[in-house]
């Protein structure tokens, strides 16, 4: 089984227009929810790709429910099990906007509620709980932004409790909390080049990758938009490039590479077909209507035609 984290849950809403204009009335002409927030939409990919997938994090009131509804939904080919953690405060909803007229600028708008606060016990709950759900874990990822109340250094409890427990896990955060996970070292971390180059003050992505490394990560593997991914793993390092741009929603591509890269672990791939795997996801995930989805035949025509490069430069070596 893998389990997911997703400590700040949302209900995702998706309205589809024309054309979207600042301070204007649109009609929507279609509108779709799913359960999201990172590790919701990881274990929605994982569920499809045929693997047995638990979500745990928080959950509350009527959004929260409504979470809890879809995701029971998701049965092609399997259910994702639910985990969550009952919280008094209510689940927040994230709202993207798809222009969908092809011109320039045209793509996904998001806004993005903050969250429930989340009282000390609660917290206290969940870590009960996510101990308890790691006895059964091949894997776990820890996903996404940290709701009000959380403490800023969560995922770095949450990555030293796997590791005691012997499961590896893969952090994918941002700010702050992704500064302290790293310390925690976890087995894999996976920023976008924004948020690596936050962390480590450098904007060249391989030099940014080693300074994650060196301070705690054992693999960094990092989105470079529709340019694919740079790995850096104990086996080496690593460029990897789709055979061609995709236009869509780029919403849950990053989430899309999270799932790819537990799978892998999960059926014993080697680190290189792993980011195969990735990037065909990562890639199908755009043209897919929502996050946590993907076009299963773009994925699969795409999987043979990625490009894998080892990188020149040493490759990394495992931390500790």
């Amino acid at each position: 089984m893998i389990l997911t984290v997703t400590l700040n849950a949302a209900l995702d809403v998706t309205y589809r227009v024309p054309r979207l204009e600042p301070r204007a009335s649109h009609r929507v002409r279609e509108v779709a929810e799913r359960p999201g927030g990172k590790g919701l939409n990881v274990a929605r990919v994982l569920a499809a790709l045929g693997h047995e997938t638990l979500v745990t994090g928080f959950a509350g009131g009527p959004t929260g429910e409504r979470v809890r509804e879809l995701l029971t939904e998701v049965t092609e080919p399997g259910p994702v099990g639910d985990a969550l953690v009952t919280t008094g405060g209510t689940t927040r909803r994230t709202v993207s906007v798809v222009e969908e007229s092809g011109g320039p600028g045209a793509g996904a708008t998001l806004f993005n509620e903050p969250g429930p606060q989340i009282s000390p016990a609660e917290w206290e709950r969940f870590l009960d709980v996510y101990g308890e759900l790691l006895a059964g874990a091949d894997a776990v990822a820890l996903c996404g932004s940290l709701p009000p109340g959380v403490p800023v250094g969560a995922y770095g409890t949450l990555v030293r409790t796997a590791r005691t427990a012997g499961v590896p896990v893969v952090l994918d955060t941002d700010g702050e909390p992704l500064r302290r996970g790293l310390a925690a070292r976890p087995d894999v971390v996976k920023p976008n080049a924004e948020e690596l180059a936050g962390i480590t003050g450098s904007t060249e992505p391989l030099h940014a990758a080693r300074l994650a490394q060196r301070r705690g990560a054992h693999a960094v593997v990092a989105s470079l938009g529709a340019d694919g991914l740079l790995a850096l793993t104990p086996d080496g390092a690593w460029r990897v490039t789709p055979p061609r741009r995709m236009a869509g929603n780029p919403t849950g591509a990053g989430d899309s590479v999270v799932a790819a890269l537990l799978s892998g672990l999960a059926e014993g791939l080697s680190w290189p077909d792993r980011l195969v795997r990735a990037t065909a996801l990562a890639a199908a995930t755009v043209r897919a209507e929502t996050a946590g989805e993907f076009d299963r035949a773009v994925y699969e025509e795409l999987l043979p035609a990625v490009t894998v490069t080892r990188q020149r430069a040493a490759a990394a070596s495992a931390v500790g």
